[in-house]
């Protein structure tokens, strides 16, 4: 549906703002792989199946390699569910397929059913620190927590910890309720590196993916997360 025909006054207004104005606002700036890497995970996050069909092939065309993406959408399982995520991995398949990307992509995997728990509870520590280092042996949520979210999908390449934590991030402020997550995803980012201000900057410009009531809740996660640090 082409809405600059059928909602024309809409169109301008929204177009203006999220191409335009957010992306070029002053110090809320964001280079093109991040800014697309956010938008794509809160889009997964807020489950905008229609809008993310629109923004992946933007996204590949900015820079972000079909691994990337693929990675963001398996990340999601954890925090979403494949309930919610099924539909937008069969999207990028369609989408990669479509533009000649041959499938299935190369083997990202870094761990073996072994050492998953071990590895992924080390990638626990990495991010939170060293108190982490035995949280798997509170009762048997904790232990798949380490072992397949951490174990299964941290330990992975084509993204670095870094980028993974600021997805999760994403998947958790644009869903919503999950307040206590989200502060303490927020602490994870700045202890590897992800500040407060970069942080700001990724909400910013998911705002309008996700709509002023989620982004500000997620800068008072923000806010309250940094205030924990000092």
């Amino acid at each position: 549906m082409d809405y600059r025909r059928t909602d024309p006054e809409f169109a301008e207004r929204f177009e203006h703002f999220a191409f335009d104005e957010v992306v070029n606002e002053p110090g809320q700036q964001l280079d093109d792989i991040t800014r697309h890497l956010a938008i794509l995970a809160v889009l997964l996050g807020c489950q905008g199946i229609d809008e993310f069909r629109t923004v992946l092939p933007r996204a590949l065309d900015s820079g972000v390699t079909p691994v990337m993406a693929k990675e963001v959408i398996y990340q999601a399982v954890d925090y979403l569910g494949i309930g919610r995520v099924r539909p937008f991995l069969d999207a990028a398949n369609e989408i990669l397929t479509a533009r000649g990307v041959e499938l299935p992509l190369e083997g990202q995997a870094t761990t073996t059913m072994e050492n998953r728990l071990e590895r992924g509870a080390q990638a626990q520590v990495d991010i939170f620190g060293d108190g982490m280092r035995d949280a798997w042996k509170n009762g048997h949520i904790n232990r798949w927590l380490a072992a397949n979210c951490f174990g299964d999908y941290y330990t992975r390449t084509g993204l670095d910890l870094a980028q993974r934590e600021m997805i999760t991030f994403c998947f958790l402020a644009a869903q919503g309720g999950c307040e206590p997550q989200l502060t303490s995803h927020a602490a994870g980012n700045m202890n590897l590196g992800n500040d407060k201000e970069f942080l700001i900057r990724v909400v910013s410009q998911c705002l309008p993916y996700i709509g002023y009531p989620r982004s500000l809740n997620a800068i008072a996660c923000v806010n309250k997360a940094a205030e924990g640090r000092k």
